[in-house]
């Protein structure tokens, strides 16, 4: 199993750069504050070897040839490291925030990376540019705009999921899936696995990654671990306040903390939502764990299910202890 984290989009290319130092396989970056592909544009030249990874970019806040041309130029800006996790957002935030069409996520989804793959293959094999569906259309593509191969291929595309229709799209064309930070070992046997199963009957690929965002609280003392332990129920109480989410809480016996954490969120009472919490909720989501044992709590909770985990940090638990944790993902 390999073991990556994060890093802060909003620190200085430097920060991959702690990453690769510190031994990990891949370092990737979470879309919020930052454009992901302009951060790991600047992380590719501050680093040598280390995979790069959205997770995840934002596609409906794109159109595919926007995304595809900003993915090939850091592919090939990296030379060929990068790892494309995509995302759709729900609804209000494609909509409201960003101002982009919504409907049938899933089978828009579908259509997006088989877009995708069709403006790479145009770029990289010369290809005729002929895509038709039902959301997207891409027929033009002159010299004056081809921006040719990236001597490197396509980037890997990890469609990240919640609901099984999506699931199972990541299972039939994506080359692997980026489940959430918001999965517990539980919600991915009942609704995960199968969905994937689902969608990979129905693909023609052979090589498939199943890649987790496992949130972990650790820290280099105690005052610091205490800090991320409190961002991460925040960020864990954010994430539930979602609907979307409400059928991972199911599974746990929680629909009615979804519930009461969605009202919270429409009066806007986010400083107060990570206080329902609890300890047995931030246990189920999180990893808790001292920085050299956090490998080993992921491999015990995750073994058999994901062949990659992504560690997530939902505060800076101090990148003095990234050798620990890598060294832990090497042994």
């Amino acid at each position: 199993m390999i073991i990556d984290t994060v890093f802060d989009p909003a620190a200085e290319p430097g920060a991959a750069a702690e990453v690769e130092r510190a031994g990990f396989t891949g370092a990737w970056v979470i879309e919020s504050v930052r454009d992901p592909f302009i951060v790991l544009a600047r992380a590719a030249d501050a680093t040598r070897s280390i995979e790069l990874g959205t997770g995840v970019a934002i596609a409906f806040a794109r159109s595919p040839m926007t995304l595809a041309q900003s993915a090939h130029d850091v592919h090939r800006l990296s030379g060929g490291r990068l790892l494309l996790g995509l995302g759709s957002q729900v609804r209000p935030h494609i909509t409201r925030r960003f101002g982009m069409p919504w409907s049938q996520p899933a089978a828009r989804m579908r259509e997006y990376v088989l877009a995708l793959r069709a403006i790479w293959a145009a770029w990289n094999d010369g290809v005729p540019l002929d895509f038709r569906g039902d959301f997207y259309s891409h027929t033009l593509m002159t010299p004056t705009f081809d921006p040719g191969p990236s001597g490197f291929g396509a980037p890997p595309v990890l469609l990240g999921g919640v609901g099984r229709r999506m699931t199972a799209v990541a299972g039939e064309v994506a080359d692997g899936f980026l489940c959430g930070p918001l999965t517990t070992v539980e919600s991915f046997r009942t609704h995960t696995l199968p969905a994937l199963e689902a969608g990979r009957a129905r693909s023609d690929r052979p090589d498939f990654t199943v890649a987790g965002m496992p949130l972990v609280v650790t820290g280099v003392d105690a005052a610091t671990t205490d800090r991320v332990a409190a961002a991460t129920r925040k960020r864990i109480a954010f994430y539930a306040s979602t609907p979307a989410y409400r059928l991972v809480l199911e599974v746990h016996g929680w629909g009615g903390l979804a519930d009461r954490l969605h009202g919270m969120s429409r009066d806007g009472r986010w400083d107060d939502m990570a206080d329902l919490v609890d300890d047995d909720v931030l246990d189920a989501f999180a990893v808790i764990a001292e920085p050299g044992d956090v490998a080993a709590a992921l491999r015990k909770r995750w073994g058999g299910l994901a062949d990659r985990l992504i560690a997530t940090f939902a505060a800076d638990p101090g990148v003095e202890i990234l050798p620990q944790i890598a060294g832990g993902a090497a042994a």
